[in-house]
């Protein structure tokens, strides 16, 4: 049985709309009692983790990368200066009262120094040259990663109780090697004195424990957390505040007009959109909350009165339907063709070694008697030509190419509907879209349509007019 709270993360975009977020989701209009029986899980405020670690589209470096390459002795100095400017400034907007802008920029400014302070003794310590560091290196990773959440959960904290709110600042951040309990541990040390009844708990969405957050999730630590507390604490409701509606496609490609809010929906179909890198929420934190019944709710931070969509673990849509379009607008179709291979075992449990080793990310596959294709995504030139030059070398007899392609998927809880695939296919023939291959799962919850890198945009505007925007006019006129 569910508790009577509900635990609720914030992205580091909405973060940034600080007084949207006061007005819609922490506040929005609620008095006394009602302000309190929720958890919230916050991000760091939009681009401080790419200052701190590196920006997660282009790369541009911050502390964390300055600091290891060390290509400009004492960069990391003026980079981690860059970061106090930015959390002071962040400050500066959002703090009406200066007694607490002073306390929320002392606090920034004693992280940052015991930071310095670590980073400058690793620094010493490399200099000599008879020292390997790289345990610490990932160390470093990890403390940087947690201090832009401990500065939006701290001010958050700080400002609710400017208005009289009763919050409390839940630093999950600090930690020692003497103290490398379990994440789950962690959580439940930190909110077992708390009365949720009383008191608004605003949590850092990064918490360190064993094995490193970062290290094991990457940037989607703050979602694991959020996911743990939720399980943990027998939550009624999971909710994610994004700046978006969970759309039927991505509504700058497709119109805003015609995009759709989602509605409802199942882990199932969250679990696609993870695969694809949309994610509604972390694979492994969607798992916990799966399987612990707790339903997940994702909402739009700037359309206050509206629920936003539902994922339940039990869901499917009453008649089948596709509920989004979306896909990869480049992915790398890795195909191995191998005479030989037809009724031989082990090459494509080799292929997967291989691709491991290298760390490429499969977003699907597909394979006949003499060809496995793996569809991979993110996966650099220099990354991808040592992937074909292990494979070779395995099989020097084997014809390996690589062609970019876009993917996009149909998604839906039930696409069992009679004629859908030969209603899409008709639909990109008419666009003049041309095919380079299709698959569609058993299970009936994806379609894949492997198109030119070029065709990726027009692509999913034609999909979605004719299975999204087609259906609807059809269930309207059928309704009328």
């Amino acid at each position: 049985m569910n508790g009577a709270h509900s635990v609720e993360k914030i992205g580091g975009t909405s973060m940034a709309a600080t007084s949207t977020v006061f007005d819609n989701v922490l506040i929005a209009g609620r008095e006394g009692a009602d302000l309190y029986n929720r958890i919230f899980v916050v991000s760091a405020y939009a681009g401080m983790t790419d200052l701190l670690l590196e920006h997660k589209k282009s790369g541009r470096p911050g502390v964390h990368a300055h600091f290891i390459r060390n290509e400009v002795p004492g960069a990391w100095r003026s980079a981690l200066a860059d970061v106090m400017g930015a959390m002071w400034a962040r400050n500066a907007e959002m703090f009406a009262r200066a007694e607490s802008r002073e306390e929320a920029d002392a606090f920034v400014a004693r992280r940052i120094a015991a930071l310095e302070t670590c980073l400058d003794d690793l620094d010493r310590l490399r200099a000599h040259g008879r020292f390997c560091l790289k345990e610490q290196m990932t160390t470093v990773r990890e403390m940087l990663a947690g201090l832009g959440e401990a500065h939006s959960a701290h001010s958050t904290a700080l400002m609710l109780r400017d208005r009289g709110v009763n919050a409390v600042f839940v630093d999950l951040t600090l930690w020692n090697h003497e103290d490398m309990r379990s994440l789950d541990a962690r959580i439940e040390e930190a909110l077992g004195p708390i009365d949720l009844a009383t008191q608004m708990p605003i949590v850092t969405g990064y918490a360190g424990c064993e094995g490193g957050m970062v290290r094991r999730y990457a940037r989607g630590y703050s979602e694991m957390t959020f996911s743990r507390i939720a399980v943990l604490t027998r939550a009624r409701e999971a909710v994610i505040h994004k700046e978006f509606h969970l759309s039927s496609a991505d509504p700058r490609l497709v119109g805003e007009t015609v995009a759709r809010k989602i509605g409802r929906t199942n882990y199932d179909v969250a679990d696609q959109l993870a695969n694809l890198g949309m994610e509604a929420i972390h694979p492994r934190a969607g798992r916990g909350l799966r399987q612990s019944g707790i339903p997940l709710r994702v909402r739009n931070t700037f359309d206050r009165h509206d629920g936003g969509t539902l994922i339940c673990g039990d869901y499917v849509s009453e008649a089948p339907r596709v509920e989004i379009v979306t896909g990869l607008s480049s992915v790398q179709a890795l195909q191995v063709f191998e005479q030989d291979m037809v009724g031989e075992k082990g090459y494509d449990a080799a292929i997967l070694d291989t691709l491991t080793r290298h760390g490429a990310w499969i977003v699907s596959k597909s394979s006949n008697a003499n060809t496995i294709t793996h569809y991979l995504s993110g996966t650099d030139t220099a990354q991808m030509a040592a992937i074909v030059a292990d494979i070779e070398a395995k099989w020097p007899g084997a014809a390996v190419t690589v062609q970019p392609v876009a993917m996009v998927s149909v998604i839906g809880s039930d696409l069992g509907e009679p004629g859908l695939v030969p209603r899409a296919l008709m639909a990109l023939a008419e666009a003049g879209i041309g095919m380079v291959a299709m698959q569609h799962q058993i299970r009936n919850v994806d379609v894949q349509f492997i198109v030119g890198v070029e065709d990726f945009d027009p692509a999913v505007r034609v999909l979605h007019k004719a299975l999204v925007e087609g259906a609807t006019t059809a269930q309207e006129r059928a309704a009328a």
